[in-house]
């Protein structure tokens, strides 16, 4: 089984990875599927994961309190607002601009009205 879950793992990183070029191909479920996998398949490194400082400040806080701190909802906005601004930038079709244009604002909508906003201390416990 750890075979199958590593070459499903490796597949998805591909396919995320390609994502990450092509337009309007989403990029982070197929990242999400290959790290379930990998951490599946690998009790080491599912504890290199959950030990980086990505997963501490943005997961863990989410996973454990089913919220951000206000300065890591900024951040999240921020990293979104400049990869999809390039896709915005790179691609010359006026409806997929629209679309992208759309989904930001959703995700912005979503992040301040559905996801709980911790208090700074939060992050420290």
């Amino acid at each position: 089984m750890k075979y199958v879950l590593i070459t499903i793992g490796v597949l998805f990183t591909i396919i995320g990875f390609i994502g990450a070029v092509v337009p309007l191909l989403p990029t982070t479920p197929f990242l999400l599927v290959a790290v379930i996998c990998f951490s599946n398949s690998s009790d080491r490194f599912k504890n290199w994961l959950v030990n980086t400082k990505i997963y501490i400040n943005f997961v863990e806080s989410f996973k454990n309190e089913r919220g951000y701190t206000l300065k890591n909802k900024f951040k999240l906005l921020a990293s979104l607002y400049i990869v999809v601004g390039f896709s915005i930038y790179m691609i010359d079709h006026t409806w997929i601009r629209a679309g992208l244009i759309v989904m930001v604002l959703i995700q912005t909508i979503v992040l301040f009205t559905f996801v709980k906003t911790l208090p700074q201390k939060a992050k420290e416990r």
